[in-house]
């Protein structure tokens, strides 16, 4: 199977195999399992979740999709449009696996909310300065 990139404002009701949909306004991609099951598939993308790369030959979707929750527990990569097969997880690698997600988005917020404390308490300093 193949992908093919089609940006959209609004996911449409009915997804079309080989089509990975992508709307920037709300940085989100969604396609339908590259097993043929039908089942919709979608992926938040943000630092911490999946990233998405346009090329020439196909979009790229980075980590692996592992469809863990779905009857047909799919895994593969989606690289320059094409599909790449990844091994089953056992229940002990999918619970690993969260719980590393969860550490990495953990940190990034947790350092994000490090910088903005930064950034208003220099405000707050420069503000005392004026009176």
């Amino acid at each position: 199977m193949k992908f093919k990139l089609e940006k959209v404002y609004y996911m449409p009701k009915q997804l079309e195999p080989g089509v990975l949909y992508y709307t920037e306004e709300f940085r989100t991609c969604a396609h339908l399992c590259a097993c043929g099951c039908g089942a919709k598939v979608r992926t938040p993308i943000s630092p911490v979740e999946w990233t998405i790369i346009e090329s020439d030959k196909g979009p790229s979707l980075y980590p692996s999709v592992g469809n863990w929750q779905l009857k047909c527990r799919s895994h593969y990569w989606i690289n320059a449009g094409k599909v790449k097969w990844a091994s089953q997880w056992t229940e002990e690698e999918i619970l690993s696996g969260r719980l590393a997600e969860q550490s990495r988005r953990m940190e990034y917020y947790e350092i994000r909310g490090q910088e903005n404390r930064s950034f208003i308490l220099r405000f707050w300093n420069w503000l005392k300065t004026l009176f």
